[in-house]
């Protein structure tokens, strides 16, 4: 059945296994991110295959599920905790994040009364401007955790403002590491520095030396950093392929005829005239994917525009096309995330592709 997204195990454990390795010569922990595939407990026994350790969610979910399946934790939460959520949270988790005093002290306080030993990983926002206290008063905030059970201090780097990891932003926070242990009494054994972005820094000699854990997820899963705009050549990209199956081939012009507004999701789309093309559609739309992030293996096809259960191709420099052929792509992390939720793309685990 089509859309189908094949999974390649056996690449996603190597990319793995090559992170690990990289980071390690550093004396840099992996926190292996599994949220984009739900926490799919294949996805974590492969990353637990590869030597990763710890296993970072956003859901309280997709960290049920795994433990229904076996997978023990170290489990990290990597969205700052609900408070409705905050007593599952330290059920479940064994590191929780936080940019809350109040949250920070409830934390250690349930930890308490529940007898689990759930560490504290303060969140600071360097400039990205998602969570996190203000570095520049990171210290005067999280000091008031003193007496909590506050491990680690961290940072996330792309996500909301693009902002890219550099030596200068490592070193704010190994700055705020020295003086809540100097001067506040902390003893601060994790410096989380970030997330995929933050590889092109290490290989580069970029992170300096004091930041010892890095959460990765998109290398791991796509061998792509979005953030840097790059394909990480020493990484497969390989690891999830979506296919899609042809239900239409016809000649068309390139240009929309008629008034023109907008999209059926509100987007204003130009059109390029380059007279008639030959276009075809499969049965994958934008409740499935995002189109933006669809690149197709095959060449001569382009990926034209898609509504909710379209996509739209040119295949004119592909060569013969007919109604029930199917097209494959890689992805982006975004298109990824959208097929990884929705129930109609088949999800199918391989050994290899």
């Amino acid at each position: 059945m089509y859309p189908r997204l094949l999974i390649n195990l056996k690449e996603i454990e190597e990319n793995a296994k090559k992170v690990v390795e990289m980071a390690s010569r550093r004396g840099i922990e992996i926190v292996g991110v599994t949220k984009v595939t739900l926490g799919d407990p294949r996805f974590a026994e492969t990353l637990r295959k590869a030597g990763i350790k710890i296993l970072g969610e956003s859901r309280i979910k997709n960290v049920l599920r795994m433990k229904k399946a076996g997978i023990e934790g170290p489990f990290m939460l990597l969205r700052l905790p609900m408070m409705s959520e905050l007593v599952e949270d330290v059920r479940h988790f064994d590191y929780i994040m936080v940019s809350d005093p109040d949250v920070a002290k409830k934390v250690d306080e349930l930890s308490r009364e529940i007898k689990r030993n759930v560490k504290i990983i303060y969140m600071i926002d360097v400039g990205d401007l998602r969570e996190g206290v203000w570095f520049e008063k990171a210290v005067e905030e999280i000091a008031q955790c003193k007496g909590t059970n506050v491990v680690g201090i961290g940072a996330n780097f792309g996500c909301y403002g693009g902002i890219i990891p550099t030596r200068e932003k490592f070193e704010i926070l190994l700055d705020i590491k020295e003086k809540l242990e100097k001067n506040h009494g902390f003893n601060i054994e994790i410096v989380s520095g970030g997330n995929t972005p933050a590889l092109y820094a290490l290989e580069n000699d970029e992170i300096p030396e004091g930041i010892n854990q890095l959460r990765i997820g998109e290398a791991i899963v796509l061998g792509r950093d979005i953030t840097n705009n790059r394909v990480i050549d020493w990484l497969s990209q390989d690891t999830f392929l979506i296919e899609a199956e042809v239900i239409e081939v016809k000649e068309k012009q390139s240009v929309p005829l008629g008034k023109k507004g907008l999209d059926v999701f509100g987007r204003k789309i130009e059109f390029v005239d380059r007279g008639i093309r030959k276009r075809a559609i499969c049965a994958l739309g934008e409740q499935d994917i995002d189109s933006r992030g669809l690149i197709p293996v095959d060449k001569g096809v382009e990926v034209l525009h898609a509504s909710s259960d379209h996509i739209v191709l040119d295949v004119t420099d592909f060569g013969d096309v007919k109604v029930g052929d199917v097209f494959r792509f890689r992805m982006t992390y975004s298109c990824l995330l959208k097929a990884m939720t929705s129930p109609f793309v088949e999800k199918v685990y391989e050994p290899s592709i």
